[in-house]
């Protein structure tokens, strides 16, 4: 079962702060990132965690 976060992402389109939920994924350089999508325009957003 794949790890999710759920709190606030900025969305670069709508130029604020969003609540949803995303999937917690690594990056090439060991650093946790959550990804989701923005409830009003469809943006995906991500936010960085720190690292695993």
């Amino acid at each position: 079962m794949a790890e999710t976060w759920s709190g606030e992402f900025y969305c670069v389109k709508c130029k604020e702060k969003r609540e949803a939920d995303g999937d917690v994924s690594v990056s090439e350089k060991g650093t946790r990132m959550a990804k989701a999508v923005c409830p009003i325009c469809g943006t995906k957003l991500n936010r960085i965690l720190g690292r695993a």
